[in-house]
């Protein structure tokens, strides 16, 4: 558990602004969408059948079941996803992927799929822990020479007096402890948690009582704890499957581990089983909860049959996420089959998926999403600019449209400017074509090439 504990608190995931950033939900007012909600505008229909995916996910209706979102490109697939997720809950996992990404010369097809399917189901785990919390007052640390080398110093034992708003405590540390204090850097208005169950420390943040004024640090500011100074504590952190196999994998109990650290085993199916049954034992004992997430396959034609025909058993499984696939194909042949199907994909599996349609945007809508994209941005458009954007991106694509949002920023500024005008739209436009120019453009030169 302390293994979890340690990992969970170390996942940080590097932000961006994405093309899907400002998604927070589906727009909802119930089961009827609004005009705009929640970043998405427009797709009515199929922003209200998502809801009702979402109704039957919580109702635990949805079991064996997936989803095919189909549409034009850039109409929003991928959002409507990301939307159902958000719906869902605050820690439901998102993993996205693309169908081409499973053909590694590195990993099988199944290896891939399984990982992915597994990091999209998350684990809310609960535990109480005994802790001594509260703002150091005045801390003390006694150094000895090293065993090996006389000329350096190492703590040996620390004395440390931490406080709450209604108690004070001053305590003897051991040199383990005090390792950590001097590792983290501990220092006096420093908030603390001592974990006496998983003999560890964890530096929470700077003192807000001691915060100067016009002052910016880079570490955060919290408030003083309340109550007593030693206490138990809930702690409530959420790993997904795939996290509970590599941790598991990597501990080592051999002698070569012992002197170079833990070392890594394949994760196998039977290791996969043992983490199952103990995420189950936990979910009985409510020491867990299970958090079913999103699985979104994008161009799902790319898939081959052994592939579908994988994804068809694991939507059986217990411990399963909702699997969402998007394509942009009419009829196509099936990747390893001369069969020609609906989607490219096999009807067994077709059966089993609820279909929603996506349509391209109307003026107006693209006019709005682009408004919220370049808000999202931070980048303000002359209403010259929007237009002439709007009228990109109806008649080649959303996408282009909003593409250009960055570039044309930069010449902006260029320019001395901070608002985006129409001649700075005009100027990229075109050095960044689209799709239809690029392609007239080459067909012009298709007979000398030829010749």
């Amino acid at each position: 558990m302390q293994g979890i504990r340690e990992i969970a608190s170390g996942l940080k995931e590097f932000e961006r602004i994405s093309a899907h950033s400002h998604i927070t939900g589906l727009g909802l007012d119930g089961l009827k969408a609004k005009k705009e909600g929640d970043g998405l505008v427009g797709q009515v229909e199929a922003r209200e059948a998502a809801g009702l995916v979402v109704r039957l996910v919580k109702s635990g209706k949805f079991a064996g079941r997936g989803v095919l979102i189909a549409g034009p490109p850039g109409t929003g697939k991928t959002a409507i996803a990301l939307g159902i997720a958000k719906e869902l809950g605050k820690d439901v996992p998102f993993v996205p992927i693309t169908a081409s990404e499973i053909y590694s010369s590195e990993m099988k097809k199944t290896e891939f799929l399984t990982q992915a399917l597994r990091k999209a189901i998350g684990v809310r785990i609960r535990e109480y822990r005994k802790v001594y919390e509260g703002v150091v007052e005045d801390i003390k640390i006694n150094y000895m020479p090293h065993p090996y080398n006389p000329y350096y110093k190492i703590p040996q034992e620390a004395v440390i007096t931490i406080a709450t708003k209604q108690e004070k405590k001053t305590l003897s540390v051991d040199q383990n402890y005090a390792m950590q204090l001097v590792q983290l850097g501990v220092e006096k208005n420093d908030v603390i948690q001592i974990d006496v169950d998983g003999k560890r420390i964890v530096k929470v943040g700077k003192s807000e009582e001691a915060k100067k004024s016009d002052y910016i640090a880079t570490e955060e500011y919290v408030p003083v704890p309340d109550g007593s100074v030693f206490k138990e504590k809930e702690f409530v952190y959420t790993v997904t499957l795939h996290e509970l196999d590599v941790i598991n994998a990597r501990r080592g109990t051999d002698l070569f581990s012992i002197f170079f650290g833990a070392t890594s085993r394949e994760i196998d199916n039977e290791l996969r089983s043992k983490i199952d049954e103990t995420v189950k034992e936990w979910v009985s004992e409510g020491r867990a909860e299970i958090i079913p997430g999103v699985l979104f396959i994008d161009e799902c034609s790319m898939l081959d049959i052994d592939a579908f025909a994988f994804l068809n058993r694991a939507m059986e499984q217990d411990l399963a996420p909702i699997i969402i696939f998007a394509t942009n194909r009419g009829f196509t042949k099936i990747k390893g089959t001369d069969i020609t199907s609906p989607h490219g994909m096999p009807l067994d599996l077709l059966d089993r998926l609820l279909i929603i349609n996506t349509k391209p945007y109307e003026r107006d809508e693209i006019r709005r999403i682009i408004e919220i994209r370049a808000s999202k941005e931070k980048v303000n458009l002359s209403s010259e600019a929007l237009e002439l954007l709007t009228d990109i991106g109806y008649k080649t694509s959303l996408r282009h449209a909003m593409q250009l949002i960055a570039p044309a920023y930069e010449v902006a500024k260029e320019r001395g400017r901070e608002k985006i005008e129409k001649e700075d739209i005009e100027f990229v436009s075109r050095l960044f074509v689209d799709v239809k120019r690029s392609s007239e453009y080459l067909r012009s030169y298709e007979d000398k090439m030829l010749k």
